[in-house]
């Protein structure tokens, strides 16, 4: 890529030759994010207090809680998590961190050094009241995710031995936010912005008018859009009809 330079003394033009970073490292701490949120108020590095990054440190980990729990899937936080399965225990005890799990199966062992994956469904508490024998052992074929504040998942058939492990995709929250150590936000780089832009609407609540927060929390609502919209899933849905009942013998 080439620009054009001017020099005024010659008044000669010259093409030279520009080239791109070629990094990829953007990713700055949180204090720098908060510097740049107060900024956003008319608040100059200079002018902050302890108070000031105390009140930041608070606002910052309230949007972190706060985008856990959205609507939609944080892919960046997307893991898989396997539990061994122990004959005749029904109950599992999964880690408060997970805020939801999205797919479930369980492995069973071939006798080769093989396995095959069985997917399993979810089942809401009402229906799982509804089945008359909880501790029946069998195939597994549903789960109950109570999420308790130390949540657990149930499986239904109780599993017979012959099932090895359970296996889930899930969401976990993100991570704390903390100004010590130079310590980055837990967030994909095209997330920054929505983020910058949120605390500075949660600041402007405690350090400066209503309607600056009012501007700032549209302007942020309008990022995270953006940002949301890049925060899915490249892959194709099919969706095929069930058309048995339509015929008749």
């Amino acid at each position: 890529m080439e620009r054009l330079t001017l020099d005024w003394r010659k008044r000669k033009c010259y093409v030279v030759g520009m080239t791109s970073t070629g990094t990829y490292g953007f990713d700055p701490d949180l204090g720098s994010i908060v510097l740049q949120a107060f900024q956003m108020l008319q608040i100059r590095p200079t002018e902050l207090t302890q108070e000031h990054f105390q009140s930041a440190r608070m606002a910052a980990s309230l949007i972190g809680a706060e985008w856990s729990g959205r609507a939609g899937v944080n892919l960046w936080k997307v893991e898989l998590v396997t539990t061994p399965l122990v004959q005749g225990q029904a109950v599992y005890p999964y880690d408060p961190t997970i805020v939801t799990i999205l797919d479930a199966y369980i492995s069973t062992a071939n006798g080769d050094g093989t396995f095959t994956d069985r997917i399993i469904l979810p089942i809401s508490r009402s229906e799982y009241a509804t089945y008359p024998e909880k501790s029946q052992q069998g195939l597994v074929t549903v789960y109950f995710p109570d999420r308790l504040l130390n949540p657990t998942i149930t499986l239904w058939a109780v599993p017979d031995g012959t099932q090895t492990s359970l296996s889930y995709y899930c969401m976990r929250q993100i991570q704390d936010m903390a100004l010590a150590g130079g310590a980055t936000t837990d967030l994909p780089n095209y997330f920054l912005r929505a983020f910058t832009l949120a605390l500075a609407a949660d600041l402007a609540l405690s350090w400066s008018t209503p309607d600056r927060a009012t501007g700032l929390k549209a302007l942020a609502d309008q990022s995270y859009a953006i940002a949301v919209d890049q925060n899915t899933e490249a892959a194709n849905v099919y969706v095929s009809p069930t058309l048995s009942s339509y015929y008749r013998n």
